[in-house]
């Protein structure tokens, strides 16, 4: 369970380009919830993220996991605990390194132990048994550099490194944006199979609206650092994305301007 408190994050405060990102922020998302997150460019989506993850510390404001506070704990000991999956799939792996041991240095880093490239018999065969269950053939290319892999192979791959050892929290920061639609589809159909299994508790970002309310159990719209919408269950389920978009109208009478937003 996911806790943020009043979460308040200025950038260059006392300057004339102040700028409040994060506007007294309250969040709660349970064990086990899965979070879509719409909002226009500096709606302060990225900026929750980061302040999750520990990129830079909060203004003000705190945050807690699992009942923990993680407020001051440094990005390196957050990361063994979030799983993060950016939007460029170049981000989160190390081309010129196999997919074993990608999976292998993933691996050890999440159970704190010291870093290795080479993995034991158990590791291959765990690591062998979740890419198959992939269906993209990549368990039978273990030794491939990560770099020679098409961007939502690499995407899969980055994926099962945030989930080899279930996080306490997995963030998918427009996960499949810069993917083609078919294998957007295939790493979305993926992400909800590792997420239903493991029963992650899952907070993702994305600009396609319908997305945003056919996938996960929740769906929250952000808007100046603030949350402006949060819907779920019947009322999730009852809402489309011209409801969405009227909404937002209503609320900030003004229309949702975004080029990267899509309907659908």
């Amino acid at each position: 369970m996911l806790e943020l408190i009043q979460a308040h994050q200025v950038f260059e405060k006392g300057t004339p380009i102040e700028n409040i990102a994060l506007n007294h922020l309250d969040l709660r998302v349970e064990e086990g919830e899965f979070l879509t997150i719409l909002g226009s460019n500096g709606a302060g989506k990225s900026t929750l993220f980061n302040a999750i993850c520990g990129t830079f510390l909060l203004t003000e404001g705190r945050i807690l996991l699992d009942g923990e506070e993680i407020t001051y704990l440094p990005e390196h000991r957050r990361a063994r605990v979030i799983g993060r999956v950016f939007q460029d799939p170049m981000k989160g792996t190390a081309p010129n390194m196999t997919i074993e041991e990608n999976l292998s240095l993933a691996h050890s880093r999440a159970t704190a132990k010291p870093l290795s490239f080479a993995p034991s018999r158990r590791q291959v065969e765990l690591f062998r048994e979740r890419l198959a269950a992939f269906g993209m053939g990549l368990e039978n290319r273990m030794r491939t550099k990560v770099g020679l892999l098409s961007g939502g192979q690499r995407q899969a791959v980055t994926l099962l490194m945030c989930t080899i050892v279930p996080p306490r929290l997995l963030l998918l920061d427009e996960h499949t944006a810069a993917l083609d639609p078919a294998t957007a589809e295939k790493v979305m159909e993926i992400t909800e199979q590792t997420v239903r299994e493991y029963h992650l508790t899952t907070m993702m970002i994305t600009h396609n609206m319908g997305s945003a309310l056919s996938v996960g159990t929740r769906t929250i719209m952000m808007d100046e650092g603030s949350i402006l919408l949060d819907i779920a269950g019947e009322e999730r389920a009852a809402t489309t994305v011209e409801a969405l978009l009227q909404c937002y109208s209503a609320k900030k009478n003004r229309a949702l301007d975004n080029d990267r937003m899509l309907l659908q």
